[in-house]
């Protein structure tokens, strides 16, 4: 596998995909009544073997600590839009930080118009802050490639503008209290049908015994513990591969089934109980 063509590819596909950025959810304030906006990098990573051709490409994705909602998950480092501080990194990002913004993806991106220019760069602005802040990921070892079309989550109220970002060297990881861990997924781990699963999902509830099954990417980590990829990062991932390589998902496995009871602090990261709210999420998911 040739890095540099890869790269050259991915920056070219994102850069010509539609993705809606033209106009936001949210106002000034990033919401929209209690609609919040959250821009989420997917940080690709290129590991090399013995020669820079047999090397592979990485997802680096943190796991969500017990300490906030939606723990145990795997997601891009992300978060909620501060619009004082996202737009003045956003500035500062355009005219002075030329190591993440630049070449061909700066160009595609300009290519959009100036409305959804303003609307990129400060959804990458947002991203690489909360990488700096959750794993301490710098934006000078970042490289933007593309934008991915938004995700919303309705009873999470909240839309997610995913952005790829290729990470240029190893760091030291330093998690902050809302990450677990970095969990490494191989890009050619997606190409391997005997990956793929359902998650079942089992609610706490008292008054319900239902259960909702989801498609996901069951991945053995370097502790050799199974990591579940589902729910929001596992689309944006299947959207990324779909606009870049043209994958189509392979026919899962009915049979290969994991099964994950959610309890109530799912949703909050602490121990107050919103079971009936959590069966709602899922439903919606």
């Amino acid at each position: 596998m040739n890095r540099d063509i890869i790269i050259r590819h991915i920056v070219e596909r994102l850069g010509t995909a539609e993705i809606s950025y033209h106009e936001r959810t949210g106002g000034q304030d990033g919401r929209h009544g209690e609609w919040f906006e959250a821009g989420v990098l997917i940080p690709l990573f290129f590991k090399t073997g013995q020669s820079t051709d047999n090397g592979e490409f990485v997802f680096l994705l943190s796991k969500r600590s017990a300490n906030i909602s939606q723990s145990g998950d795997l997601s891009g480092p992300g978060g909620k839009l501060e619009p004082f501080i996202d737009r003045f990194l956003r500035f500062f990002i355009v005219r002075l930080c030329s190591s993440l913004l630049n070449g061909d993806a700066l160009m595609y991106a300009r290519k959009r118009g100036n409305a959804a220019f303003d609307n990129i760069t400060l959804s990458l602005a947002n991203a690489v802050r909360e990488s700096w802040e959750e794993i301490r990921l710098s934006p000078f070892n970042v490289r933007f490639l593309g934008p991915l079309p938004s995700y919303s989550l309705r009873l999470f109220t909240r839309t997610i503008f995913p952005v790829v970002g290729l990470v240029g060297k190893e760091w030291h990881f330093t998690p902050n209290r809302e990450v677990e861990k970095m969990v490494e997924i191989p890009l050619g781990a997606f190409y391997n049908e005997d990956n793929y699963g359902f998650l079942s999902i089992q609610s706490p509830s008292d008054e319900t015994k239902d259960e909702w099954k989801f498609p996901c990417l069951i991945h053995e980590d370097n502790d050799g513990k199974e990591e579940i990829l589902w729910g929001a990062t596992f689309n944006i991932i299947m959207s990324f591969l779909g606009i870049v390589f043209d994958f189509k998902p392979p026919g899962i496995q009915p049979q290969r089934i994991i099964t994950r009871v959610i309890h109530p602090n799912y949703l909050t990261g602490s121990n107050k109980k919103h079971s009936k709210l959590l069966d709602k999420v899922l439903q919606d998911r």
